[in-house]
């Protein structure tokens, strides 16, 4: 039996858009490539290449264990 983990769901922000693909920073700096609707400067959640929506302006807060 195979058992398929989904994509996880991260956060980051609309750095630009060009021909509807948005480039995302994501918090820790890293930067990735998503399809869908946003605009320039917004918080969104992205999963597998795909925008799923917008996420909520928060600070962000990292911390070592």
């Amino acid at each position: 039996m195979t058992c398929c983990h989904p994509a996880p769901l991260e956060v980051g922000t609309v750095q630009s858009i060009y021909s509807g693909i948005a480039t995302i920073e994501l918090p820790g700096g890293g930067v990735l490539q998503a399809r869908g609707e946003a605009t320039q400067g917004q918080r969104v959640f992205v999963r597998d290449g795909l925008i799923e929506g917008p996420a909520p302006e928060l600070d962000y807060i990292e911390g070592a264990v």
